[in-house]
């Protein structure tokens, strides 16, 4: 066979993507999926929406590729995380909207739950914290707050799953209902040590365990897809949440291994080995994707803003017409003119998870000019990213050496040049930008035989670029320390 296909489906769009044996980019297809806000806070995706682009995408990629069903060894699939889909399992009918990550109507029920005392134990058993971005209370407000969905629920007359399990439910045509290790442990419901639903936590959210798919490891077998979509039976062997993807597929096997996606936030996942770590400096802890056996521990933050930085000097001031501009203009002066940008604008994630903080431009003098604005706001995001990864050596008690990096703002050079310097580490950008889809595909493709082992993914790894740190010590000192008194003004306008 000649090719492995990669489904990415995202929050804004789903994408289908083909490589060959060298796990170069054969075809490509996406489309942009519907957002849906029924009010402010809330947002939902219509599940037959995501289905049905998935389909198109698949078949697009195939006739632009040129592939028949018997050219494809296997899918992988790999998508957005904690979206909630609950849906009949007699006809596959969604009984609502899919609830999506960024949905936040649950806010007051984790706020319960904090007071309750319920923080500990859900992070001892699941490494999240209480908060709405997790499957968990979706679920919960979907039983309580559709009619009659909790009692078909304990009737044994509905399923949930994320969005993977979807979509392996109505491409097998409903003979396999699984998700994998990495999308289970974003629910709140799964416990990572015991990699098993927890009847603890099912009890403490209502939710019947007769709902649940069955969890497997990443390459797993979930079915083959039925020949009506595509033509003719294709396995899908590959199954991972999009962060754990990108990890996979920029081989970060090793304990301390780590990437950072530099979208409108930026996702840090680090490789934390065997034994899960210590949690603390509001780092998450979940589980990397796994071909087969038992998955690693990987530390997880997230930095709410990012190339949304990028948008806002754009949209917000107008000091710039395209993202692009910023790495001219931000190298047109030597420094930024002591000024520091805190992109809190919806207050500051992890390691501070300070949801009162605002964001500021501090250090404003009457010489400051717009470069200087540009490549204030670029550092800023850098400083944020290194925010985390100095928490993940710390949790981890590994030294990082080297940051791989995707994601559209991973392309300014300015910006990878100044986080190896100020995070002391080499930014390895590849060759390949569709990392999340060739995660996926690597996962697959290893599953299946496709590719033989991990050395023979790891031969075709091309680098880039590698930025390698070059600033004095005490440069990097000087400017950390006045970056902390910035995120010290941040955090007191509250």
């Amino acid at each position: 066979m000649k090719y492995i296909l990669a489904l990415d489906q995202g929050t804004t769009s789903t994408r289908a993507v083909i490589f060959n044996k060298s796990g170069a980019v054969v075809s490509s297809y996406g489309r942009e999926i519907p957002q849906i806000y029924p009010a402010p806070g809330l947002v939902e995706h219509d599940p037959e929406e995501i289905f049905f682009s998935s389909l198109r995408a698949v078949s697009n990629a195939m006739e632009r590729a040129g592939a028949k069903p018997s050219d494809i060894a296997a899918i992988g699939i790999t998508n957005q995380r904690e979206t909630t889909v609950v849906w009949e399992k007699d006809t596959g009918r969604p009984v609502c909207n899919a609830i999506v990550w960024q949905c936040r109507r649950t806010t007051e029920r984790c706020r319960q739950l904090v007071k309750e005392g319920f923080t500990d134990i859900i992070r001892a058993k699941t490494g999240l914290i209480p908060d709405p971005y997790f499957s968990a209370t979706k679920l919960e407000w979907i039983l309580n707050n559709v009619q009659g969905a909790r009692e078909r629920a304990e009737r044994g007359e509905l399923l949930f799953g994320t969005v993977d399990t979807y979509l392996i439910w109505r491409l097998t045509g409903g003979k396999v209902f699984a998700t994998d290790y990495t999308n289970a442990a974003r629910t709140m419901l799964f416990n990572i040590h015991t990699l098993s639903w927890d009847e603890e936590l099912l009890n403490l959210f209502g939710v019947p365990r007769c709902m649940l798919p069955e969890v497997k490891a990443c390459g797993g077998d979930f079915g083959v897809t039925e020949k009506r979509y595509f033509g003719g039976e294709i396995p899908i062997r590959g199954v991972a949440g999009d962060q754990q993807a990108a990890l996979f597929g920029h081989m970060c096997f090793e304990q301390g291994d780590a990437k950072n996606t530099y979208g409108t936030g930026c996702f840090l996942l680090m490789n934390a080995g065997l034994v899960a770590p210590e949690v603390r400096d509001g780092l998450l802890t979940t589980l990397c994707a796994c071909v087969e056996g038992r998955p690693s521990y990987a530390l997880e933050g997230s930095v709410f803003i990012g190339g949304a930085a990028v948008q806002w000097l754009r949209d917000g001031l107008g000091i710039i017409s395209s993202a692009s501009e910023t790495e001219e203009l931000a190298l047109r002066v030597d420094d930024s003119a002591g000024m520091y940008f805190v992109p809190a604008f919806n207050g500051l994630g992890a390691p501070y998870w300070d949801g009162s903080a605002c964001g500021i431009l501090s250090g404003i003098t009457r010489g400051a000019r717009k470069e200087h604005i540009v490549r204030a706001v670029l550092e800023g995001i850098a400083y944020r990213v290194n925010d985390v990864l100095r928490a993940m050596e710390e949790a981890s008690g590994v030294t990082l050496s080297r940051l791989a990096v995707d994601g559209g703002a991973s392309a300014n050079n300015f910006l990878m040049r100044f986080q190896a310097d100020i995070s002391d580490c080499s930014v390895v950008r590849p060759a390949v930008t569709e990392v999340t889809s060739l995660g996926a595909a690597y996962i697959a493709g290893l599953s299946c035989g496709f590719w033989r082992d991990v050395d023979e993914v790891r031969s075709l790894s091309v680098i880039e670029r590698l930025f390698a740190p070059a600033m004095p010590k005490a440069e990097r000192e000087k400017l950390i320390s006045g970056w902390k008194l910035a995120v010290r003004r941040a955090r007191l306008n509250q």
